[in-house]
């Protein structure tokens, strides 16, 4: 196998990882339509999205680590003789199962949609709650109020968010490939990423403190769909 078919191997994975990504994002959003249409957080539709959810966690890392091997192996292989390619196959298995067999599968509920998962459904189960309490009209109106006086916007593009992560330390949102631009390019110049809020302490952004906000990315699109009809 030479090293462009490699590549090209590890390209097709990356573009599968992101459906994947997309897939977890539509249970959770079933799984929030759930929640708002029953006060029973014990009900079994949710728990088999939640086990499912779990699944695709678990893939999305077997997927991280796979291609992490692979491009150590291959960028050794690369400084070696023509002859060490007939060995990239088993060194990666090897490598891999290594890997693999160091995991638990307690750490996948640390996974960042896992955890979106637990709290959009969790918030979806607070709001049919109280909405519960309050006739239809008085509904409209709440929420009319509640989304005039949230900010949808990011504070790096200024725009209307699209897809909105919160950040568990600061509490903080961004557009996601906004924020996610913007640690890339601190780090390109060595430099720690502060938060783009005015005013926040936080002067160490990582990605790995970003969580993404289902329920604000469908508080903006039900914004969205009551402006469109006005």
């Amino acid at each position: 196998m030479s090293l462009s078919a490699v590549h090209g191997t590890l390209s097709s994975l990356k573009s599968c990882q992101a459906d994947i990504g997309t897939g977890m994002d539509i249970v959770t959003d079933v799984a929030m339509d759930l929640a708002e249409a029953q006060d029973d957080e014990m009900n079994p539709g949710i728990k088999e999205m939640e086990a499912m959810i779990l699944e695709c966690a678990k893939l999305d890392r077997e997927i991280n680590y796979f291609v992490d091997v692979v491009q150590q192996v291959t960028a050794e292989v690369a400084t070696q003789q023509p002859e060490a390619m007939f060995s990239l196959s088993a060194k990666v298995k090897e490598q891999f199962t290594e890997r693999i067999a160091q995991l638990s599968d307690a750490d996948l509920h640390t996974h960042q949609k896992v955890m979106a998962f637990k709290e959009s459904v969790k918030n979806s189960f607070k709001q049919a709650n109280q909405e519960s309490a309050e006739s239809m009209e008085e509904l409209d109106e709440d929420i009319a109020v509640t989304q005039s006086q949230v900010n949808f916007s990011c504070p790096l593009t200024q725009v209307e968010m699209v897809n909105p992560v919160k950040n568990k330390k600061c509490n903080h949102h961004y557009d996601e490939a906004a924020i996610l631009g913007l640690i890339k390019t601190k780090h390109s110049q060595k430099k720690k990423c502060r938060c783009p809020v005015v005013g926040c302490g936080n002067t160490d952004v990582k990605e790995s403190d970003l969580i993404p906000d289902q329920m604000l990315r469908r508080r903006i699109q039900s914004y969205k769909r009551q402006n469109n009809r006005t």
